[in-house]
């Protein structure tokens, strides 16, 4: 018997989930975002501007599809708001229904430390109809004290590229997703831009980060229902074509890659390497709680699937 994880029969859906316009701090409109994402091969983009919640459907069409959306925040103060040393929470909320349109409560009130209020926002968001990623950890500074006891979690960001290319590196996070993995269980991963076009962005931060969704159409439900679900993976440039597992052998076919691993909730780590992968199979040792692909290309650029759990 074949368990077919992740292998997309048609309809994959570029998307980039984290973005920020003239509606918060970034330099681009949204038409202009919707323009300049098009012309790059995306149908997707969630507009999360900092703690306003814009109904973007006016932009929408049969090639195109805004995800209602925001970014809101706490900050520990007891780090000095002006030292750059203080730690925050960054958590994007998804609107799973596009009717949903007015902004929700913000954190103004919560206390960074006081975790259960925290996970009482999360939780109440859910119940409104939000899906709630975890965002930019390593840019955060925080540890994992920090995350780990967060609840009510649709995903985390494992790449940020904005906080990578702009903010000195610190964008790539897969560390901190086997951390949360092994401290909550079932929680996907996500790539995105967090994009501000700003003049004084050297590299640029658009393009970098996006999520491939698997999805029957570009419809608002159906998007939305793929992204709970975790059919999608993310990435920063190779493609992943499918994983399965046929007794016991995990099979993994993507772009060209130089490197394909699967990482596991164990130590030891399943590993091929080569000129030019397209093809891996690994055979599993049977006690893996869960699975994760990654696999990186001769640019360095990596994919990363989902966690996929075994038991």
């Amino acid at each position: 018997m074949t368990n077919i994880l992740f292998k997309p029969d048609k309809n994959l859906y570029k998307a980039n989930l984290h973005c920020h316009t003239t509606v918060s701090d970034g330099k681009w409109s949204p038409e202009k975002v919707k323009e300049m994402y098009k012309s790059q091969g995306y149908s997707v983009v969630a507009f999360t501007d900092h703690r306003k919640l814009v109904n973007h459907s006016y932009l929408n069409d049969e090639n195109f599809l805004a995800i209602n959306s925001l970014e809101v925040d706490v900050s520990d103060k007891r780090g000095g708001l002006q030292s750059g040393k203080y730690k925050l929470y960054h958590l994007n909320l998804f609107s799973t229904d596009p009717n949903i349109t007015v902004t929700p409560p913000l954190m103004y009130n919560i206390d960074y430390c006081d975790i259960d209020a925290i996970n009482e926002y999360i939780k109440a968001r859910n119940d409104e109809g939000f899906l709630v990623s975890y965002n930019h950890p390593y840019w955060s500074l925080q540890t994992y004290e920090d995350y780990s006891k967060l609840k009510g979690l649709f995903a985390m960001e494992i790449y940020n590229h904005g906080c990578e290319v702009i903010d000195g590196y610190y964008g790539y996070n897969p560390q901190v997703y086997d951390e949360m993995l092994r401290s909550q269980g079932k929680l996907f991963c996500l790539s995105a831009d967090d994009n501000h076009n700003l003049d004084h962005d050297p590299l640029g931060c658009s393009f970098g980060g996006f999520v491939m969704i698997h999805s029957p159409s570009l419809k608002y439900s159906d998007i939305m229902g793929a992204l709970k679900d975790g059919d999608f993976y993310s990435s920063q440039g190779p493609e992943i074509y499918e994983i399965s597992i046929f007794d016991g052998v995990l099979n993994v076919r993507c772009s060209e890659t130089k490197i394909i691993v699967v990482y596991t909730d164990g130590r030891p780590c399943h590993l091929k390497t080569g000129d030019a992968l397209t093809h891996a199979e690994f055979i599993l040792r049977g006690d893996e709680k869960y699975i994760r692909v990654m696999c990186r290309d001769s640019n360095h650029k990596d994919a990363n699937s989902n966690a996929y759990w075994l038991v």
